[in-house]
């Protein structure tokens, strides 16, 4: 897990699949709003005039010298629901992230969104 100390000194680090190929580049850490733990990245995916967010957990990574290593395939991730690069998250597109990786969506007793980017 990535704690929220260490996020600055891992943007901008390689993004790699179990099987240690590159995804992307750790654009922004989603911190989730009922723990503010680490919860999702944005991994900077596509070609450099064509640039999108795609979305993925953080739940079992691993860090390394250079790189964070997730543990979704880069196939997973490259079909995960994606911003472009100055979009923002609507709320009501976070449920469809959750349920491209078969988690649970559950937002705040009071309908807060599940996710805020730090």
């Amino acid at each position: 897990m990535i704690h929220a100390a260490e996020i600055r000194e891992w943007r901008n680090q390689n993004v790699i699949d179990p099987q240690g190929h590159k995804i992307g580049i750790l654009e922004a850490i989603y911190v989730d709003t009922t723990t503010d733990e680490p919860a999702m990245a944005t991994v900077r995916t596509g070609l450099p005039t064509r640039h999108q967010l795609a979305f993925v957990p953080l739940d079992d990574v691993t860090l390394g010298p250079n790189y964070v290593q997730v543990s979704y395939a880069k196939a997973l991730v490259k079909e995960a629901p994606a911003i472009g690069m100055d979009d923002i998250l609507p709320a009501e597109a976070e449920e469809a992230i959750f349920q491209h990786y078969g988690m649970t969506y559950q937002t705040g007793t009071g309908g807060e969104r599940q996710l805020a980017r730090r």
